[in-house]
């Protein structure tokens, strides 16, 4: 749920949902938090249609099979979620305090969390991870420490765990002087094309600014896959993401849609 900052060459501040473009809610719990959340102005549906571009046909064709399904958005951005949910009364906050540490503890019925230099950092009832690379080890091959949860010692939540899907994906930032007038949609997916996936107009979701013509392309697995497979999980230098985001861009060219230079261009894994 995260969204981007960045800044141009001549000092021009632009924003990108460059992680999680929307979410959707079908548990009635969850339902009801987003209803109150919408209530409180942080969260607004994102009615745009969604519909798929064919590379073999040049065409846009029907509405993507979830299309039925509501998708929402936050607003300014999509952290404004998080940001609303860490200012609930009651809640403390902590920024850059990482974990080296979660324990199970059967007789309590909470987790004990120490901080990588080894300091106690509480009791909870529940734990929220954001990716479960940080119980894999894979945790290990990019930082070097061990995973801050030993599995083996919760065999239940492993096997849990391993059921999650993750699939790896790139985005691209771009931003454009005016509109791609070709492009009838503001939100699609890509058939038949190895590198994209879908294309999302930011500046389309409710709250945003449209002082310009922002999109963010997400890659496909496939191709995620293919570059991490030569480079590793590790940071990747910025000739890299020039390179990714140049092969990205050059995909949305093939579509045929005119396509001009953007003023922006920017990769993110």
């Amino acid at each position: 749920m995260s969204g981007r900052r960045e800044t141009t060459e001549d000092g021009k501040e632009l924003v990108f949902d460059h992680g999680a473009p929307y979410f959707t809610a079908t548990n009635p719990d969850v339902q009801r938090v987003v209803g109150d959340c919408e209530a409180r102005g942080f969260v607004a549906e994102w009615k745009e249609s969604f519909r798929s571009f064919d590379f073999t046909s040049r065409t846009f064709s029907g509405y993507e099979k979830d299309g039925s399904c509501k998708k929402f958005v936050g607003i300014p951005k999509m952290n404004s979620i998080c940001r609303a949910l860490v200012s609930e009364p009651g809640v403390e906050t902590k920024f850059g305090v990482g974990v080296g540490l979660l324990e199970w503890l059967e007789d309590e019925g909470s987790w004990s969390l120490n901080g990588l230099d080894g300091q106690n950092l509480g009791h909870f009832k529940g734990v929220v991870a954001y990716d479960k690379s940080v119980f894999s080890p894979r945790f290990t091959n990019v930082t070097g420490r061990p995973p801050p949860l030993d599995l083996h010692l919760v065999p239940e939540l492993a096997s849990k765990i391993k059921e999650v899907p993750v699939d790896p994906c790139f985005a691209l930032m771009l931003a454009f002087e005016q509109p791609l007038s070709l492009i009838p949609m503001k939100r699609f997916s890509f058939l038949n094309s190895k590198v994209l996936s879908r294309a999302y107009y930011k500046s389309s979701k409710p709250g945003r600014s449209t002082q310009s013509e922002n999109w963010v392309l997400h890659s496909t697995a496939e191709y995620a896959e293919n570059v991490i497979a030569q480079t590793g999980l590790q940071n990747l230098p910025a000739a890299t993401l020039d390179k990714i985001a140049e092969e990205l861009f050059q995909e949305f060219q093939n579509t045929g849609l005119n396509i001009p230079r953007p003023f922006f261009k920017r990769a993110h894994r």
